[in-house]
């Protein structure tokens, strides 16, 4: 591909690629694991001895697990990284233990519902651990102009990546004898040790060609518990400190409220849809629709934040979710699915990934583990507040509609507050904190 067309795309270097390979890297977990085969493996086969709304109920619960978890500990696992310069090792520490649980994910059978359960908590702490240090190397390897287009071109490259795993996971599944294996129930769980080997394979370009940022240099030589309390001492500076970033705090909690409603579209939606009747194939071929229009529109996505900026981007997806809520809602055909899959596939990656570079534009370079840490709290208790809701919906009226529903409330509370952040004033913020630490250094 010609260098001013990858420049043009957000991966006109080498760093810039092998960072966004990343994407492309662990998104087979989210298509094949989070979305397509597992939801319908989980209530098919593992938890097959259950009626449907509590197989639904304990996949939620799960989720909401292990997103609690990592929210826990991401601000202070992003201090560490960012005093000790240990992002890419803290990332590949949470890369083992998702690639491990995923390939564990083989070794499960029918009526072993707990076992998927505890695999799948981990695996998402795994991938979720790793996105903290994955988003905080990006404001270290891009500039401002060109962190939208990065950050796009990096959750394009994970619908190209993510989409082609999973078109390969339901050829398997669909024709599992034309591929010698046994049946569809043996082509699914080889489809998630698929997603292991696939998930390390790709993730290796990032750590060759990405630079460690550099830490604090009093950590040379620092005992661990000095260490520890180095960490918790900065991430209660920063505690204190978000008050002078008031653009990147707003965002933070706009991006919480409207993530919510995003994050349990995506959780949710298969195993709704094998709730209410939708055959297996049309599910994970909804998905799959899912990742072949999200590679263009993420790239238009980038391409439109250079013209009407980032927030505006964010609004137009917001405004495509809440119809989204809505298809969802009276879904009761695969035709149904299916053009909810599009709607999806339009705004998905666009709206998370300039969620993204926005707020990697308003913080300081040199606290982005720590930030990130922060930005993933959100994330993550945006996936635990959605999930819960629908879980308890699903308990107290029999149905999970009402909860789709509901989700809108979310997008609309959370476009309110974005409509505050005043993107200009946190991004000058940002860079004279920047300019002020370069000059006592």
């Amino acid at each position: 591909m010609p260098e001013k067309t990858l420049d043009t795309l957000g991966l006109g270097r080498p760093e810039l690629r092998a960072w966004a390979m990343y994407d492309w890297a662990n998104s087979a977990f989210f298509t094949t694991v989070v979305a397509a085969v597992f939801p319908i493996y989980f209530s098919s086969v593992a938890a097959a001895d259950l009626p449907p709304a509590v197989a639904t109920a304990h996949f939620a619960t799960a989720t909401t697990f292990a997103l609690v978890v990592i929210a826990v500990f991401a601000p202070f696992l992003g201090a560490l990284a960012d005093y000790a310069a240990v992002r890419k090792k803290l990332l590949a520490a949470f890369l083992v233990v998702g690639v491990l649980s995923t390939a564990g994910l083989f070794f499960v059978h029918h009526g072993d519902w707990q076992l998927a359960a505890a695999l799948f908590i981990l695996g998402n702490i795994g991938v979720s651990g790793s996105f903290v240090f994955y988003d905080s190397l990006l404001p270290h390897i891009a500039s401002d102009g060109e962190m939208d287009r990065v950050s796009t071109a990096g959750y394009a490259l994970g619908y190209v990546g993510g989409g082609m795993l999973l078109a390969l996971n339901l050829a398997w599944i669909q024709y599992p004898h034309f591929f010698g294996i046994p049946d569809s129930a043996a082509a699914a769980r080889l489809s998630f040790l698929s997603v292991a080997v696939w998930w390390v394979v790709f993730s290796l370009p990032l750590f060759r060609s990405v630079p460690e940022p550099p830490g604090q240099p009093q950590v040379k030589g620092m005992h661990r518990s000095g260490l520890f309390r180095a960490t918790v001492a900065q991430v209660s500076g920063t505690l204190a400190e978000l008050r002078l970033y008031k653009q990147a705090l707003l965002m933070l909690v706009a991006f919480l409220l409207y993530n919510d409603g995003i994050g349990t579209i995506i959780r949710m939606a298969t195993v709704y849809g094998t709730e209410i009747g939708i055959s297996q194939g049309a599910l994970i071929t909804a998905i799959l629709l899912v990742q072949v229009i999200g590679i263009p529109f993420s790239f238009l996505f980038g391409s439109l934040a250079g013209r009407i900026g980032a927030k505006a981007g964010i609004f137009l997806a917001l405004a495509v979710y809440t119809l989204v809520s809505l298809v969802g809602y009276f879904m009761t055909t695969a035709l149904h699915f299916f053009i909810l899959a599009v709607l999806v596939g339009m705004v998905q990656g666009g709206s998370q990934a300039l969620s993204r570079s926005l707020f990697a534009s308003l913080i300081p370079r040199e606290k982005s583990s720590e930030f990130f840490g922060f930005f993933a709290i959100c994330e993550k208790f945006a996936g635990i507040f959605g999930p819960a809701i629908f879980a308890g919906m699903i308990l107290a009226t029999g149905s999970s509609r009402n909860a789709i529903l509901s989700v809108i409330l979310f997008f609309v509370a959370g476009g309110i507050l974005l409509a505050c952040v005043n993107v200009a004033e946190g991004r000058r913020v940002a860079r004279e904190t920047e300019a002020t630490a370069l000059m006592k250094s």
